[in-house]
């Protein structure tokens, strides 16, 4: 997880540093850390654990923008307001730091704000990978773009790019209500489409959180991606 957080570009002494600045934190599965529209007191990177972002729509529906992973960094850095709230799907842990302090700490550190950079362009090409998902893609297309998404985000050695029977074997952080909630489907489509993949012999689910992919690249068909 270090390899792949921000603060991988720092050494040492640096981590020392910036370690000083901040608190590890449990946060319980359903409670928020940040809360939509509030000023921005706090970053975090993710130690464990799955969070969403959601946003509030006007007559009170909750729309869930994004998950974030071990490794991800929460909040916003050099801004004043928190663009979304983030709540913990499951029981979490993170690093607190106080965004003021970090923000200082960050303009003291190139390489920190090169890396705060290029978490700021991927987030903005999964937002738009979510548009796509959300706006264009079929019931079964969704599933299986969230399923290759988790794998690469909680099995990532089972991913390789070239592979053609390479499984990936991990648990769900969260029932297939949330996952309809995330998708924009009902929770009977989404059971429908795994007991369908199930069959084929694209996955297996030994049990309701388990998720074995057998067949990765007949997953990656189903997509609908062109690449």
């Amino acid at each position: 997880m270090r390899n792949r957080a921000i603060c991988a570009s720092l050494d040492a002494k640096e981590l020392e540093a910036l370690n000083q600045l901040g608190r590890r934190q449990k946060v319980a599965r359903g409670q928020t850390i940040m809360w939509e529209g509030d000023e921005s007191l706090v970053v975090a990177n993710v130690v464990e654990g799955v969070l969403k972002l959601s946003t509030t729509l006007g007559d009170g529906r909750e729309q869930i923008v994004g998950l974030v992973y071990p490794s991800d960094f929460i909040g916003h850095p050099f801004g004043q307001h928190s663009h979304h709230s983030v709540t913990a799907l499951t029981d979490a842990r993170v690093c607190v730091f106080p965004r003021k302090s970090f923000d200082n700490f960050a303009r003291e550190h190139p390489d920190l704000e090169h890396k705060l950079l290029q978490r700021t362009l991927t987030e903005l090409d999964r937002a738009r990978h979510r548009m796509l998902l959300l706006g264009r893609k079929t019931a079964s297309e969704k599933i299986a773009s969230f399923l290759i998404e988790m794998a690469e985000r909680l099995a990532p050695q089972a991913c390789g790019p070239q592979a053609t029977t390479v499984t990936a074997d991990f648990e769900l952080p969260f029932g297939r209500q949330q996952v309809a909630d995330i998708l924009g489907l009902t929770i009977e489509t989404v059971s429908r489409q795994l007991t369908a993949m199930k069959q084929a012999g694209i996955i297996d689910i030994p049990d309701r959180r388990r998720i074995i992919i057998a067949d990765m690249d007949a997953l990656a068909a189903l997509t609908g991606n062109s690449d």
